[in-house]
């Protein structure tokens, strides 16, 4: 795996790093086929329990495409007739957030600065986003004439609601970690100098956690937001019926009549 992403996994918590701080962390081919592969080694590996996003530095936690090597991409594009240039939203974007929304495990971003193009797409895609008070977010696409990928087009609306979404995507601003609060796209706002203790420690929570109700709500949600109410009743019969199969549900009910603290399993 290439050095651009790092990928730690310790006491079922799985760490990923994007790591080109001196580029803003922007997504050169060789970061994207690398943080492709981390997220899902993450989402496939029973052992991981709970994700962690970040990245190095304290400047960016991802502009989005790199746009210098892009350029050179698109010239070779022109002269050879290939289009290959665009399949990256193919062969790497879509597969990230898929694996990012798709774990059956939770999923932390812990932004650290600008979060702009797919980075600020990356972030949406997980479950739960801390984000440094000196952090800002940037949709990107339309000040580049292009539209909208990573998962966008379908996270943002639900975040922000249509409306604030169409205005941030029509007139891409930068816009700072007090107002990506109020409008809920980060869920916890903390100190710059505190963010990674505070993602580690939630994280870690997450991973200690009932790692198969944690996979039951994220996908009841996601149903939920697509579906009837009548069909997400049966939907929530259906999950709850996992939940209370597991492991872990009797784990919480005797620890629960004992007056203890829980342990999970994950199972």
């Amino acid at each position: 795996m290439a050095d651009t992403v790092l990928y730690e996994v310790s006491d079922g918590l799985a760490t990923i790093t994007l790591n080109r701080p001196e580029a803003m962390n922007a997504l050169n081919v060789a970061t994207k086929v690398a943080l492709r592969d981390a997220v899902e080694s993450a989402a496939a590996d029973g052992a991981v329990r709970a994700v962690l996003l970040t990245a190095a530095g304290d400047r960016a936690f991802c502009v989005g495409q790199d746009l210098k090597e892009h350029i050179g991409l698109l010239a070779a594009d022109r002269e050879t007739g290939s289009g290959q240039t665009m399949s990256t939203v193919r062969e790497h974007y879509n597969p990230i957030v898929r694996a990012l929304a798709g774990a059956a495990k939770p999923v932390v971003a812990a932004v650290n600065g600008v979060a702009a193009g797919a980075g600020f797409g990356f972030a949406l895609a997980a479950d739960y986003r801390i984000v440094a008070d000196t952090a800002a977010f940037n949709t990107s696409f339309a000040g580049v004439a292009l539209t909208a990928d990573s998962g966008m087009s379908w996270t943002l609306p639900r975040v922000v609601g249509p409306g604030r979404a169409a205005d941030l995507m029509l007139f891409p601003r930068t816009i700072g970690a007090q107002d990506a609060y109020e409008l809920g796209i980060a869920n916890r706002l903390v100190p710059a100098a505190e963010l990674r203790a505070e993602a580690e420690k939630v994280a870690r929570s997450l991973a200690e956690g009932p790692t198969v109700a944690y996979a039951a709500l994220k996908e009841a949600m996601a149903y939920g937001l697509n579906h009837s109410l009548e069909e997400t009743l049966e939907k929530e019969d259906e999950l709850q019926t996992r939940a209370g199969q597991s492991e872990d549900h009797s784990i919480a009910v005797q620890a629960f009549v004992n007056k203890e603290k829980p342990k999970y399993l994950g199972r």
